[in-house]
């Protein structure tokens, strides 16, 4: 299969982005980036480090980030869960991308998810529940295909490949 664009994956922390978007680039033959890991090589520090200065100073960095990734392609780009809260960030990805949303149930992440390595859910679990009513409406807004995980990692890799394989045979 050939691909002239990105696939970037969106979705809540703990719906399965980065563990789902390496076994895609593996699959396709494709470079994985996770915006996250790209931001703290780049910058020598943490996210938590980051976002310890504001959320939104946390955001500025992560959108020249999202420039930088974008404009090389085709690649397999798993982004932050926040990416969505700003259009710009959507606005860039979209002009050379595939976007998916990776939409697993809230109540499988809240039983796997490690809240520590979560800056905005370290201090308050519960806070997860709050995140995904104000983002799901944006994930639905700004995908071009809508994935479920609940099945399992394998299947949904599946279900992305046929999905993509349709839009591009």
């Amino acid at each position: 299969m050939f691909l002239n664009k990105n696939i970037v994956l969106i979705g809540m922390p703990g719906c399965g982005k980065t563990t789902i978007g390496r076994l895609l680039a593996d699959n396709l033959s494709l470079p994985f980036v996770d915006v996250d890991e790209y931001i703290e090589k780049k910058t020598g520090k943490s996210v938590r480090q980051l976002f310890s200065r504001g959320e939104e100073f946390f955001r500025e960095i992560e959108t020249t980030a999202i420039k930088e990734i974008s404009s090389l392609s085709p690649r397999v780009i798993a982004t932050g869960g926040g990416v969505v809260k700003k259009e710009v960030n959507m606005d860039i990805l979209s002009k050379n991308s595939i976007i998916i949303f990776i939409n697993r149930p809230i109540e499988d992440i809240v039983k796997d998810i490690d809240a520590d390595s979560r800056p905005l859910l370290k201090d308050n679990l519960d806070r997860i529940y709050s995140l995904f009513y104000e983002r799901y409406p944006l994930y639905l807004k700004y995908c071009d295909l809508e994935i479920k995980n609940d099945i399992g990692i394998d299947e949904t890799i599946n279900e992305i490949l046929d999905a993509i394989k349709k839009g591009y045979d």
